[in-house]
């Protein structure tokens, strides 16, 4: 069984290309100076540009910073647009919660559109170039709640901000489901995988809706969850342990902390037909699709 202890178990980067969203703080950050450290060339990929210059300033190795909003499928395309050569790792780790209905630039609901929709196009936009895995983070928050592809922006449902941020984490899962299948059936040597980080203290504020859940959450973070480097963990076996495409990392602790393992996903984040809704509802509101030409399986 695939088990990483430390960041410090991850096997040499030198000459690989990584790419992570959100890398300017939080487990994102984390998961980025650990692939620096290794030798990756590490783009952090961030909406806050000062926010990532300050992150890349305190990381060893070649780091660069660019400009991503996920809430904007304008600065997606311009990101993927302004991208030269192949991309060993593409780590879709950024995420929001939102305690109020929000919406983004493009008008979709602001935490689907920006955990699932924004990587989603942005995948699509890159994977041409992709030439290892794509890694996409999640949260056990999707076991709260169901994917409705009808009304997935809540326009006809009161807004309850919890499941709504369960939704964006279950259309993490279904999307590399199918991510994985689409791969395989191209005959792609590229693999889609999953991580969860259990229970991390990074910062990362949660706005449920229900304000004494989000209290005993902010203190009770502290005592029980695990920092930054230790939420990485998942996403770094994702990323470059022996895991099988389409599989789900998380902490082997009672899936809140500890060394990273392979998961056991629960039976709705495996639904190829939910999964499959899912992409065609994602390609029509995102206008991007998997694209034909993919890197054939090495023999």
């Amino acid at each position: 069984m695939a088990v990483l202890p430390s960041p410090a178990h991850i096997p040499d980067q030198t000459g690989r290309t990584a790419i992570v969203t959100g890398g300017g703080s939080g487990i994102g950050r984390a998961t980025a100076a650990a692939l620096a450290a290794k030798g990756a060339r590490v783009v952090l990929a961030v909406r806050d540009q000062d926010k990532g210059r300050a992150a890349a300033a305190g990381m060893a190795g070649r780091v660069e910073v660019r400009p991503l909003d996920l809430a904007s499928l304008s600065s997606v395309r311009a990101f993927a647009r302004d991208l030269d050569g192949p991309v060993d790792l593409l780590v879709n780790n950024a995420g929001i919660m939102s305690g109020t209905l929000r919406h983004t630039e493009d008008g979709f609901e602001l935490q689907l559109g920006t955990n699932h929709l924004g990587h989603f196009a942005l995948t699509n936009l890159l994977l041409d170039r992709v030439v290892g895995r794509v890694v996409t983070v999640t949260s056990t928050a999707y076991r709260s709640t169901y994917l409705d592809v009808d009304d997935p922006h809540w326009e006809r449902r009161p807004y309850r901000p919890f499941p709504a941020y369960g939704q964006s984490k279950l259309a993490n899962l279904l999307f590399t489901v199918e991510l994985q299948r689409r791969l395989s059936a191209a005959g792609s040597s590229v693999l889609a995988t999953a991580a969860h980080p259990g229970w991390a203290a990074t910062g990362f504020r949660i706005t449920s809706g229900n304000r004494l859940f989000d209290r005993f959450m902010a203190v009770s973070a502290p005592l029980v969850a695990h920092g930054p480097e230790g939420g990485s963990l998942p996403t770094l076996l994702a990323a470059v342990g022996d895991v099988p495409g389409g599989s789900l990392a998380g902490p082997s602790r009672f899936g809140v902390r500890g060394p990273a393992t392979v998961a056991d996903a629960a039976p709705l984040a495996d639904d190829a037909a939910v999964a499959a809704q899912l992409w065609a509802l994602s390609e029509r509101l995102t206008g991007t699709r998997f694209p034909e030409a993919t890197r054939p399986a090495t023999p």
